[in-house]
């Protein structure tokens, strides 16, 4: 599994519409046959930062990823909208999705 992290800052006059002018490109990858997901967080602390936590089921997955025409849209979408060139985290790791806590288990 490919597991990426970006951490986006943005101008903060675009922080109040970032998440709906990024919502084609995100919908578009989740489309995507070999995506396990794609989900968007803002941090509590700066209101100009957003985080994007995606995996893919594998390298190939995520090559076909950056070469759809959705993912060039989607970074000509954002570009203007940056305060700073975004922060990643891309590790190939074992296995196909989330694991339980264990620490907090509970009987659901």
């Amino acid at each position: 599994m490919i597991f990426i992290v970006v951490r986006f800052t943005v101008k903060s006059e675009h922080r109040d519409e970032w998440l709906d002018r990024v919502r084609p490109f995100t919908e578009a990858t989740r489309g995507e046959p070999g995506n396990l997901w794609f989900d968007w967080s803002r941090s509590v602390d700066d209101p100009d930062e957003f985080v994007l936590v995606e995996a893919f089921r594998d390298a190939d997955a995520g090559a076909d990823h950056v070469s759809n025409p959705h993912f060039q849209a989607g970074l000509d979408t954002m570009r203007p909208m940056l305060a700073t060139t975004p922060d990643i985290i891309n590790v190939d790791m074992p296995g196909d999705g989330w694991s339980r806590m264990a620490e907090l288990e509970l009987d659901d």
